[in-house]
C-alpha cells in the first residue's frame, strides 16, 4: 500500500453490402407542407395537406376514429357527404370498416388536420364499383378532417385485451412489478351485468387483483387515467369460470368481460439493492432531482419497527433531525442504501432483510432489542442534504484538494480492510483531476501525482477484492503516465499471475527489476513465478503424460486386435 497512497462508417457498409445509390422509397408518413402533395406508400395513394393539425401524435390500428368527409370522383362528382348529413363519421382503424386508401390515409394525419386524398380503384371498389354512384375501376378522392381519435391498444399483442383510453392520464410514468397500485373498477359480462365492482382497492402490481387482465393493464396506464377494457377469456377466469364469491355473482366458462378501470395512484417501490432484499415504498414525493452522493452529510427523522410493530428506534422527532454520512457504516447497510435513493422532502417505508441489516446476531438498539435473523421496517423522511461540490463547479486548486481528501479518505478504509469503499473513494479522486486541459504546469504535475498513487492505490484494492482485470487496467493507465514506475510493474505483475498470463508477469518483473535491482518484493514475486511456472509445467507434463499413456493403451489394443485377425484362417467358398 503506497504511504501516498473501430465502427465502420455508413459510407463503408453501404459499399460492403453493394448500395451505391440511395433507394428511391416512398414513404409510409411523409412530411408534407400546405398545399403540397406526396404519395404514401407504393400502391398509389397520394395525400395533399390542406390544413395543418396539432401536435405530433398519428392514430394507430385499433383507434376509433372520428371524421368529417366529402368524397368525389376525379370530374367533381360528389358521391357522399358527412357534412351534408351534419353529422361526423366513425371508424375503428385497420378494421375492415373502411376502404384500404383510408385506413392507410388516416393512419398519417393528425388532430385537426384536414387533407384530400387521391386513392387508386386497387385502394378503394377495385373493378367491381359501388353501383350506382361509383363506377369500376374508379380513382376516388376524399376531402378528410381528422376531429378526434380515441386510442385502443392491444395490450398484449395477441388480441386478449384491448385497451380504450376513455380520460387521458398525466405524466408520462407507468407503474412497474412492485409498485402498489390504487384503482377504481367495474367489471360487467358482455350482456352487461355487473360482476365485481370497487370504490377503491390497493394491490401489488405483480400480485394483482380480480382477474390477470387488471394487472396487464396498470402497466400501460397513467396516473388518473380511465379507461374501458374488452377482455378475452384467457385474460379472465379462463375455461373453468368463476364461482360466486360472496355478494358477486358467478362467472361462466370462457366468458369474456368489459372493465372500466381508473389509475387512480400508485406509490413506487424499487429494488435498491437489485435482490430484492432492501425494498423502499415512496410514501409522499420529494423535490427537485438531486440525491446524496457517497459522503454527503444527510438529516432524516427514522422510526425503525420490527415485524410485530415493535419499535427499535426513534431518531430526528425531537426538534433535532438524525444527521449521519453516507457510506461510512454508521448505519445499517440497507438504510445507507436506500437513502440515497431519496430526495429532499421524499417519505419512504423501506424493508430491510436481515443481510443488509444485523444479520445473524442479536443487536441491542435504543429502544428494543432487535432479534437475530430479523426483517426490519424504517420509515424515513429526508429532510435535507448537501451534496460536495461536483468537478465542474470546481475551479483547479479544489479539484487537486478534492482529490488528495478522497485519496486521504481512501487510506483510512483501505487501513481498516474495508477495500471496497476505499476503492470507491480512490476513483472519486482520480475523476477530480482526470481532465486537466485547463491546469497550470504545477498544478498539473499535482494532478498527475494524485492520478498515479490514486491508481495505484485502487489496483491494490482490486487485487484485495480478487479482481484482477481491473487491477491490470488500473496499472497500467499508471504505466502510461510513468513507463518506470515499479509498484505498477509489480501490481500488473501479481494480477497477471492469478490471471495466468504468466509470460507477461515475467515481462513486468524483468522490467521492475531493471530498474530497481534491489527491490525485495518484486525479487519475492518474481520467486513465485517462478514457482507457478513450475507448478504448470508439472500440472501439464501430467496431463499430457496421461493422455500419451492412453494413446499408446489403444494403439496396443489395436494393435492385438489386428494380429488376431491376421490369424484367423482364409474362409473360401467350397462351392466354386
Amino acid at each position: 500500500m503506497d504511504d501516498d497512497f473501430d465502427f465502420p462508417s455508413a459510407s463503408n457498409a453501404a459499399d460492403e453490402m453493394g448500395m451505391d445509390e440511395e433507394l428511391d422509397l416512398p414513404e409510409t408518413n411523409p412530411v408534407i407542407k400546405v398545399g403540397e402533395e406526396k404519395e404514401i406508400g407504393k400502391n398509389g395513394l397520394k395525400k395533399k395537406l390542406i390544413n395543418e393539425g396539432e401536435g405530433w401524435e398519428n392514430p394507430s390500428s385499433g383507434d376509433e376514429v372520428e371524421v368529417h368527409y366529402v368524397g368525389t370522383l376525379l370530374d367533381g362528382t360528389q358521391f357522399d357527404s358527412s357534412r351534408d348529413r351534419g353529422t361526423p363519421f366513425k371508424l375503428k382503424l385497420g378494421q375492415g370498416q373502411v376502404i384500404k386508401g383510408w385506413d392507410e390515409g388516416i393512419k398519417t394525419m393528425k388532430k385537426g388536420e384536414k387533407a384530400l386524398f387521391t386513392i387508386p380503384p386497387e385502394l378503394a371498389y377495385g373493378e367491381s364499383g359501388s353501383p350506382p354512384t361509383i363506377p369500376p375501376n374508379a380513382t376516388l378522392q376524399f376531402e378528410v378532417e381528422l376531429l378526434s381519435w380515441t386510442s385502443v391498444k392491444d395490450i398484449c399483442k395477441d388480441g386478449g385485451i384491448f385497451k380504450k383510453v376513455l380520460v387521458e392520464g398525466e405524466g408520462w410514468q407507468n407503474p412497474k412489478d412492485l409498485d402498489e397500485v390504487f384503482v377504481k373498477y367495474e367489471a360487467l359480462l358482455e350482456d352487461g351485468t355487473l360482476i365485481s365492482k370497487s370504490d377503491g382497492v390497493e394491490f401489488t402490481v405483480k400480485d394483482g387483483f380480480f382477474c390477470p387482465a387488471l394487472a396487464k393493464a396498470v402497466k400501460t396506464m397513467k396516473k388518473g387515467e380511465k379507461a374501458l377494457l374488452t377482455v378475452n377469456s384467457q385474460y379472465a377466469f379462463g375455461e373453468k369460470g368463476r364461482p360466486q364469491v360472496g355478494d358477486e355473482i358467478s362467472v361462466p366458462p370462457n366468458a369474456s368481460l368489459q372493465i372500466n378501470l381508473e389509475l387512480v395512484s400508485w406509490k413506487t417501490v424499487s429494488d435498491v439493492t437489485n435482490d430484492k432484499k432492501v425494498l423502499k415504498k415512496i410514501l409522499e414525493e420529494g423535490e427537485g432531482y438531486e440525491r446524496p452522493n457517497d459522503g454527503t452529510v444527510v438529516k432524516v427523522k427514522l422510526t425503525g419497527k420490527l415485524q410485530d410493530g415493535t419499535v427499535f428506534v426513534k431518531k430526528g422527532h425531537d426538534g433535532e433531525e438524525f444527521e449521519f454520512k453516507v457510506d461510512e457504516e454508521q448505519v445499517i447497510e440497507g438504510l445507507d442504501r436506500a437513502v440515497k435513493t431519496m430526495k429532499k422532502g421524499e417519505m419512504a417505508l423501506v424493508i430491510v432483510q436481515p443481510e443488509y441489516a444485523f444479520g445473524p446476531s442479536e443487536s441491542q438498539q435504543e429502544l428494543a432489542v432487535v432479534p437475530a435473523d430479523s426483517t426490519l421496517y424504517y420509515e424515513i423522511e429526508m429532510v435535507s442534504f448537501v451534496n460536495e461540490k461536483e468537478s465542474w463547479d470546481m475551479n483547479a486548486q479544489e479539484k487537486i484538494e478534492a482529490a488528495g481528501k478522497k485519496k486521504e479518505e481512501g487510506n483510512v478504509w483501505f487501513k481498516a480492510g474495508k477495500y471496497a469503499r476505499a476503492s470507491k473513494r480512490y476513483e472519486k479522486g482520480v475523476g477530480f483531476v482526470e481532465y486537466d486541459s485547463s491546469f497550470s504546469d504545477e498544478e498539473k504535475q499535482q494532478a498527475k501525482l494524485l492520478k498515479i498513487s490514486c491508481n495505484l492505490n485502487n489496483a491494490a484494492c482490486k487485487l484485495k477484492l480478487k479482481d484482477y482485470k481491473e487491477a491490470v487496467k488500473l496499472c497500467t493507465k499508471v504505466l502510461d503516465i510513468d513507463s518506470r514506475n515499479v509498484k505498477a510493474l509489480y501490481r500488473r505483475a501479481q494480477a497477471y499471475i492469478q490471471l495466468v498470463e504468466l509470460e507477461l508477469a515475467e515481462q513486468d518483473i524483468k522490467k521492475a527489476l531493471e530498474i530497481d535491482p534491489d527491490n525485495r518484493d518484486v525479487k519475492m514475486e518474481y520467486k513465485i513465478l517462478k514457482d507457478k511456472v513450475k507448478e504448470y509445467n508439472r500440472k501439464d507434463a501430467q496431463f499430457y503424460g496421461s493422455i500419451f499413456a492412453k494413446m499408446s493403451k489403444l494403439e496396443q489394443q489395436n494393435s492385438s486386435s489386428a494380429e488376431k485377425k491376421e490369424a484367423m484362417p482364409m474362409a473360401i467358398d467350397s462351392k466354386a
